[in-house]
């Protein structure tokens, strides 16, 4: 598979490590191939608990019928003016006030969507997961480390050998009290395994999108500033929530 519908390149990298989805990867490789319906990617991508609200919220608050339109996913995954006409108690009630959210719950949720919390993947990761109370209780590991690999990250491409890209990135850090981005440094990432992969031709210079250990697809200058536009303001939310310290 060397392409294959925008979400399965996202959906794929924490599926094949268990974290979410059907239990058998193949089932979202099989149902993103080009012989699959679309009913078959609709039944799958269901079963991603953590995503599948916030396609809804945002194809139903911009009048897309269909939760799986790229447009949709990209603004899921990446980010896009898409996600600025969702309403604040509309973003609660697709994240369901988790009770062991990452900020304590219902009410420091409620403060991090009222500092600029979206409907965007890194939002989901650094609010809604558990991993930001553990890692601000002192329990470092292995909350700093999901932090790191589940949000989607951007990194320019340095060298490419075989299915192996040597990618330079801004990783996470934290400062005791917030999370930041730290200094650039080099990182590897894979780009196919066993024959699956989903961006080809990488060469140095390219800006990519990175999943865990995965590179997930090519990003284009605007594509590059959502990124780093909604990292920043999950970024800004979180840390400005009640929830610190």
């Amino acid at each position: 598979m060397s392409a294959g519908p925008l979400f399965a390149r996202y959906a794929y990298p924490p599926n094949v490590l268990g974290y979410c989805g059907p239990p058998d990867p193949m089932a979202l490789i099989e149902a993103g191939s080009a012989g699959a319906s679309p009913e078959d990617l609709i039944s799958v991508a269901r079963r991603f608990h953590g995503a599948w609200p916030y396609l809804e919220l945002i194809a139903a608050s911009n009048g897309i019928a269909d939760p799986l339109d790229p447009r949709v996913v990209d603004a899921y995954w990446v980010g896009s003016s898409l996600l600025e006409g969702i309403s604040a108690p509309s973003l609660l009630d697709a994240i369901g006030e988790h009770p062991d959210s990452g900020l304590g719950g219902g009410s420091q949720l409620r403060e991090a969507v009222a500092t600029g919390g979206v409907a965007h993947h890194s939002f989901h990761v650094f609010a809604v997961y558990p991993w930001l109370a553990l890692l601000r209780s002192g329990k470092r590991e292995p909350a700093m480390t999901v932090l790191e690999r589940c949000r989607i990250r951007w990194g320019r491409v340095e060298a490419v050998e075989d299915a192996n890209v040597t990618v330079r990135s801004q990783p996470l850090g934290f400062d005791g009290h917030d999370l930041i981005l730290l200094e650039e440094r080099e990182e590897q990432a894979c780009c196919r395994v066993e024959g699956i992969g989903f961006v080809e031709d990488l060469v140095p210079g390219d800006f990519v999108s990175l999943h865990w250990d995965w590179v997930c697809d090519r990003l284009d200058p605007e594509a590059l500033a959502n990124l780093r536009h909604f990292t920043a303001r999950s970024l800004r939310a979180v840390n400005t929530s009640a929830g610190r310290g």
